[in-house]
């Protein structure tokens, strides 16, 4: 059973934040998109994380990952958690990388 935090995180103006990005089809659309929303700070923070994914994906040990990335290893852990046990976002993101 979900928590009311699990169930609550979808909410009407994330569900319309999807639905813009789903929208943009072109990249250097979205790379604007994705600058006009986010701060410098946000984007090098969604960056590293889809970063240490594919690292995790690979198998390399948290300690090198955190190192390489300069991430700090609870980023790394995070992130490992919902590459194995979250929505499945990573997952699809992460198999369409590698061709699957």
């Amino acid at each position: 059973m979900k928590t009311p935090v699990e169930s609550s995180w979808r909410t009407p103006a994330l569900e319309q934040l999807a639905d813009a990005l789903v929208g943009v089809d072109e990249r250097e659309e979205m790379l604007a998109f994705l600058r006009d929303i986010c701060s410098s700070t946000e984007l090098a923070a969604l960056a590293q994380r889809l970063e240490v994914a594919l690292l995790v994906d690979r198998g390399i040990p948290y300690a090198e990952i955190a190192k390489q990335l300069g991430a700090s290893t609870a980023t790394v852990t995070r992130v490992a958690q919902w590459v194995r046990h979250g929505e499945g976002g990573y997952r699809a993101v992460l198999d369409r990388e590698a061709g699957v």
